[in-house]
């Protein structure tokens, strides 16, 4: 069996792309899987960086390709490919020294049995050596290779978004920050941060969220003082305002619907000290157990129950629920930062079959809230379709149900609700909207 230590990262890196691109896996599940086949702590972060990064600038890396091949490669070398666009990554975009570049992605070529490709490998890298100037000039001529995104993304987000849709398109193509959740029942954001300065971890505090603080140069989780006794979570600030916007009080009960892996089921038992119930309904129950899990370490509790939370009849017990989240299933494009396999996986016929997705979880839960009651629509979504236009269409329906307004500094006004555009104050992409029981 081969070592670990000598598995080559820049295969690696080839193995993960190629699972997106060509079987459609996400790359969260085959970090998961496969990147622990490393034993070098550096060595997996340089193939956790090739593969987040060829995936982020994927369409405008296979447009260059494009230009380098003379005829485009046979289905069965698809991983031949995603070890070339981890190559061009590496020399266009992280711009490293030719002898790693392309020696080191050469070497790779062994790990695929592919022993004859090792030439082209090298010819493809050396001419994007020699002509890289115009080969980028070329790709950024056409938008989708240009923002690296896929065209209809790009037309969408232009009819949503005619005034940002540039920005939008930038700050998913950024690097995202490293964001913690301090558990204020453990203390507050001033002590943490003195803690964090006395570890020699530089820090802000995020003036949107006051629980939120942002690591200047990420470090592992193992490093962060008190991390594992619950002190502070690994959470975006955008997805740390749903919390404070559902006006918890003690006494409650409360329903987070689509909980899963549990960040926000964690931020609502940390700000309410006394709540009469907290139930976290999810449909995978391995992503269930993420949830049981967080809240151990959060030392908190919750009932977790695997189910559809769009068929309540299978698993509520018919009291009323003070307070519901519902996280909504989306199609995540206000995360893409995070998630740069979302630009290759996701498709636009996704976006109608989400949004009735939603308008079904929406009308199952509303009977669910008590009258006076607040409901908490969120998603990561930038698109209008999945946001307030899921959110007009469904207060169509339900005649008892109404807007309570988000009058906050963060985000946009919308018809219904306010989004926070990627990027925003350093925050992600949310969409957010109040509604309560008349």
């Amino acid at each position: 069996m081969t070592p670990a230590t000598a598995i080559n990262p820049r295969l690696l890196a080839a193995r993960l792309v190629h699972g997106v691109i060509a079987r459609g896996e996400s790359l969260s599940s085959l970090l998961a899987a496969q990147l622990n086949v490393i034993d070098d702590a550096r060595q997996r972060a340089l193939a956790q960086e090739l593969a987040f990064g060829t995936l982020r600038w994927y369409h405008r890396l296979q447009a260059v390709l494009g230009q380098l091949l003379s005829k485009p490669l046979k289905g069965k070398d698809a991983d031949l490919r995603a070890l070339l666009l981890v190559g061009l990554y590496q020399q266009l975009v992280l711009e490293m020294p030719a002898h790693a570049a392309v020696s080191e992605t050469v070497d790779a070529v062994r790990g695929l049995g592919k022993h004859w490709a090792r030439g082209l490998v090298n010819g493809v890298l050396r001419n994007a050596l020699r002509r890289h100037k115009s080969l980028l000039q070329k790709a950024d001529a056409e938008l989708q290779s240009r923002w690296s995104h896929p065209a209809w993304w790009i037309q969408r987000l232009q009819q949503d978004w005619s005034q940002h849709w540039q920005a939008i398109l930038q700050a998913n193509n950024q690097r995202p920050p490293m964001v913690l959740r301090v558990n204020a029942r453990q203390g507050d954001r001033a002590d943490y941060l003195a803690r964090l300065e006395a570890a020699a971890i530089e820090a802000r505090a995020l003036s949107a969220v006051e629980t939120a603080v942002e690591i200047v140069k990420p470090v592992s989780v193992e490093a962060l003082p008190g991390f594992h006794a619950g002190a502070v979570s690994v959470q975006d600030a955008a997805a740390q305002l749903a919390a404070p916007l559902l006006r918890l009080q003690d006494g409650q009960r409360v329903l987070d619907a689509c909980a899963a892996p549990g960040g926000k089921t964690g931020h609502i038992l940390e700000s309410a000290a006394c709540l009469a119930e907290v139930v976290a309904v999810d449909n995978d129950p391995r992503r269930l157990q993420k949830v049981s899990d967080n809240l151990r370490r959060l030392q908190r509790q919750a009932r977790c129950i695997a189910a559809d939370a769009a068929d309540p009849q299978s698993w509520w017990d018919g009291r009323p629920f003070d307070r519901i989240l519902l996280d909504a299933p989306c199609s995540a494009s206000g995360v893409v930062r995070r998630h740069p396999d979302i630009k290759v996986l996701r498709r636009e016929a996704d976006l109608a079959a989400l949004a009735q997705q939603q308008q079904r979880l929406l009308d199952a839960l509303w009977p669910l809230l008590a009258s006076g009651g607040i409901l908490l629509y969120v998603t990561c979504s930038v698109f209008n379709c999945e946001n307030s236009g899921s959110v007009q269409a469904f207060l169509k329906r339900q005649h008892d149900a109404r807007e309570l307004s988000l009058d906050s500094e963060w985000g946009q006004r919308q018809a219904v609700g306010r989004q926070l555009l990627p990027g925003e104050q350093g925050m992600d992409g949310f969409y957010f909207a109040r509604l309560t029981k008349a």
